[in-house]
């Protein structure tokens, strides 16, 4: 019997039932005749689905339900292409009503007509063509034909006692994002003791060797790498090594690229090797005779030649350097080991038994709690020794809250199902099923990501928002909090795992989590390197991903040209790069990807692309577009059609020069990020109508564009850069601004011409600061170029306790400082060209405090930098 991949549908009909009845739909489909239908199609959605909890339940032994399921998929993405039309084109008529100028202008008016539609149109409306009404006819018989099938299944509806009112009493768990790192480190210090006496810690090398090499063997999920981060971490051990680095391995064994990351690790110094001979004198330059600790997580590599070249450099370490190699594989083991392998067993079941425990209830064991112990202990021998599946119990019986609801995990269906071929666990497929229908479609989609793949949670956000995902709650109106709430409760169920390497937003998911999520994510998701063709002949493909090479040209997408309806097309790094080594032909850039009409989200990231092609315009449904990175000077004035598109990442394009100038259209953009854009010296007017904007990283003033164009963007978040504030010539302009009530901007830049001539009014300048007055929940600020003679009396009010970074610099005409001393949180002050204070005494803590010691109760670094004219200081 083959292992079918599991589908889960309900969230989506949700939201298809939702688009359906919409009120913008609405409008558009009375006057177009299609009204009818679109009722037709609600009363058949709602038919189907109230059997789907039942169908989702029998489709793991049923193979007739799971083909039936296959096809309702299908399905669901046409129909939710055809609403994305149809909205889209409502929304296009909605904004030419609110710019009369331009509906009237019948060019104007026929270059916005989407494909789908035909050139018979008027101003007031726009006719549909025979091929829209082909799609809808279409869709018709397809939801006639699904529900003839439906009824040869013998499926239950909910109100009929559907396998989904067995569910309605399980109480969702408050999620968090915080974990216990180590409640997964169960039985394992006999193992951890026997290798830290391997390592011969505090002691000279007894061997010839100038470093020992340690394999940690075992299968997937027994816990290698909690045992070898326990090491790493471990206080005898930091204080026996000079260096230390942690490289996470998985397929990729490229003596190049690791060398560079090791070498990147221990030094901190991220420039790139032209070549392996500058890379590893540079390497063998910085761990000369001294001792470091080196982790190669998740090795596979099998050729000996690849690890004799990387570990060259290692022979000049200090004696008792030590290589710790975890791996599944004995054969990797044998040809790196200097030592003999440390083969890591199954845990007994009473170590399982507590790890299960820990993470269902908190408890230490079950011998407490009688009425679980039963049935504890047994799903705990379903687990066979291994903490991972153990740990993935334990997030789903979090929410089972009787010995009943226990006893229905421990009697699933799952359990029975073959093994054979497929290495995902019972345990693993159970916690799945069991998750909620909305974060089943998720965690699938996270099957885009390799094996080890760091990844970044905002930017997962920003892509399952991109996708449809997301709907605001009765907690939280915003997508993004939607999207942070459903990610920390997969965390919470061990989906994910921090990086232990990264920043504290990165995560990975572990390798047989990985092989879940591409498992249910069955022909919907694929990734082009493993070169799935069954998945991609047949058509039904959605969502793809692959990882960027040096030259991508357009023989490599050859299958995308079979996949019409593709939604994703996102590159992966290998490895953290700023460097522009990716070429992506223009034959893939000007001639495939405007054919992929169906893109929800684009990325070129990393790129080196000089243009993106005028027919960007195609791309309606378009969501994300990501072309940080790359050599754009500007982007066409497409982009600004493009009324969909939620999310802009412009970030580190160092030569754009401009912004299309009918960007305010994108009236449902919520993220532009433009940090790293240097030359871009203007920005085009009309901000304010974007209101949805939670992200604008900077704002660059003049040419037309007023500082009080953000009194409409109330929901700014995150940092802004407001540029050019010496052309702001009427105060009142920077009081309507509004800053203050921008509750969730955490960073602010306030930035002057650093030409200091005499169009500068100092008058205008010190009421303007001090209009711009920020939110209390302020973070970090910093001020340049300020031409006013004193700084604002809101900088240094107590009342900023959030405030932790203050840097005022080149503020040469202002004579003194603010009183900082009062600020609670303030950790690093730097002040640099103040160049009219003289002398710097009580003021700066608060002369109106008794005990001047008091001030600054949190401030770690003070610095004063190019104080030319400044003479002493008084404290």
């Amino acid at each position: 019997m083959v292992v079918i991949a599991e589908i889960f549908l309900t969230a989506f009909f949700t939201v298809l039932l939702e688009k359906v009845a919409s009120g913008d739909l609405f409008n558009l489909a009375l006057p177009e005749g299609i009204y009818s239908r679109l009722q037709t199609w609600t009363s058949k959605l709602v038919l189907i689905q109230a059997v789907l909890s039942d169908a989702e339940e029998k489709q793991i032994t049923a193979e007739s339900v799971n083909m039936w399921l296959q096809q309702l998929q299908d399905l669901a993405y046409d129909l939710d292409d055809l609403l994305d039309k149809l909205a889209t084109e409502a929304l296009r008529r909605k904004l030419m009503m609110a710019q009369p100028t331009q509906a009237s202008n019948p060019s104007m008016f026929r270059k916005l007509i989407p494909a789908c539609c035909s050139t018979n149109f008027s101003p007031r409306a726009v006719q549909f063509d025979f091929n829209i009404s082909s799609e809808i006819d279409n869709i018709t018989e397809r939801l006639e034909d699904l529900l003839k099938q439906k009824s040869g299944l013998n499926l239950m509806s909910d109100h009929l006692g559907g396998t989904s009112s067995r569910r309605t009493g399980e109480e969702r768990p408050p999620s968090t994002s915080l974990v216990d790192e180590y409640s997964g480190f169960y039985g394992r210090e006999k193992d951890k003791q026997a290798i830290l006496a391997q390592m011969c810690l505090g002691s000279e090398s007894s061997s010839n060797r100038r470093f020992r090499v340690i394999p940690i063997v075992g299968m997937g999920g027994i816990g290698k790498t909690t045992l070898a981060q326990q090491i790493y971490n471990d206080e005898e051990v930091k204080n026996s090594f000079d260096l230390k680095a942690w490289i996470c391995v998985s397929d990729e064994f490229d003596e190049l690229a690791m060398t560079q990351r090791i070498y990147k690790q221990i030094s901190s110094d991220s420039s790139k090797f032209k070549d392996l001979e500058e890379g590893q004198v540079k390497l063998r330059g910085i761990i000369s005779n001294k001792k470091f600790l080196l982790i190669l997580d998740d090795v596979w590599n099998e050729k000996y030649g690849k690890w004799d070249v990387l570990s060259r450099p290692f022979q000049a370490g200090a004696p008792g350097s030590t290589v710790i190699v975890t791996t599944r594989n004995n054969s990797v083991a044998s040809i790196m080991r200097s030592v003999p392998d440390y083969h890591l067993e199954q845990l007994e079941n009473e170590e399982i038994c507590s790890i299960l425990a820990h993470h269902a209830r908190g408890w230490q064991n079950f011998d407490a709690h009688p009425d679980f112990k039963e049935a504890g202990e047994a799903i705990a021998k379903k687990c066979k020794g291994l903490p991972l599946a153990a740990k993935s119990l334990g997030g789903l019986l979090r929410t089972k809250k009787n010995p009943n609801q226990w006893k229905d995990v421990l009697d699933s269906k799952i359990w029975d199902l073959p093994t054979e071929n497929n290495d995902i666990l019972p345990a693993l497929r159970l916690s799945y099923q069991h998750l909620p229908s909305h974060l089943k479609r998720l965690f699938a989609y996270c099957s885009l990501f390799p094996k080890d793949y760091e990844f970044d949670k905002h930017d997962l956000v920003l892509l399952w928002m991109a996708e449809g995902f997301l709907r605001p709650s009765e907690t939280h109106n915003e997508m993004e909090d939607v999207g942070f709430q459903c990610f920390d409760e997969l965390l919470s169920r061990s989906f994910f795992q921090r990086s232990k390497t990264g920043a504290e937003s990165r995560f990975v998911m572990h390798d047989l989590v990985n092989d879940l999520a591409r498992h249910v994510a069955g022909h919907v998701c694929f990734r082009l390197e493993d070169k799935a063709e069954s998945n991609v002949q047949h058509r039904r493909g959605r969502h793809s991903s692959f990882i960027r090479h040096e030259y991508d040209g357009s023989q490599r997408f050859e299958a995308f040209s079979r996949v019409r309806k593709l939604r994703t097309f996102l590159p992966l790094p290998i490895f953290e790069t700023d460097s522009w080594s990716f070429y992506l032909t223009n034959q893939v850039v000007n001639d495939l990807l405007p054919q992929l009409h169906f893109l929800r989200v684009l990325s070129l990231s990393g790129y080196w692309i000089l243009q993106l092609p005028n027919a960007i315009e195609n791309l309606k449904h378009l969501r994300y577009l990501n072309v940080s990175g790359t050599a754009v000077e500007q982007l066409p004035e497409s982009v600004s059609e493009l009324y969909n598109l939620q999310t802009l990442l412009l970030r580190n394009c160092h030569w754009l020069t401009k912004l299309p100038t009918d960007t305010r259209n994108l009236i449902n953009l919520r993220h532009l990020d433009i940090a790293g854009t240097g030359e871009l010296k203007e920005m085009p007017v009309g901000l304010c109508k974007m209101a949805s904007l939670q992200t604008l990283s900077k704002i660059v003033l003049g040419r037309g564009l007023k500082v009080n164009e953000l009194r409409g963007l109330s929901n700014l978040r995150g940092a802004l850069s407001i540029i050019g504030l010496q052309c702001v010539m009427d105060a009142q302009d920077a009081r309507e601004a509004n800053l203050t009530c921008k509750q969730g901007l955490e960073e602010l830049e306030m930035v002057w011409s650093s030409d200091f001539d005499d169009s500068r009014n100092e008058m205008i300048e010190k009421e303007v600061i001090e209009l711009l007055k920020p939110s209390t929940n302020l973070r970090r600020l910093e001020v340049k170029h300020y031409g006013g003679v004193e700084f604002p009396s809101w900088l240094g009010d107590p009342s900023f306790s959030q405030l932790e970074h203050i840097s005022l610099s080149d503020c040469r005409h202002c004579t003194s400082l603010s009183s900082l001393g009062h600020l609670p949180s303030l950790k690093k002050l730097r002040m640099s060209g103040i160049q009219g204070v003289k002398t710097v005494g009580n003021e700066l803590c608060g002369i109106d405090w008794p005990h001047v010691r008091d001030a600054f109760p949190s401030l770690e670094t003070l610095e004063f930098v190019d104080m030319y004219d400044y003479q002493r200081l008084e404290l």
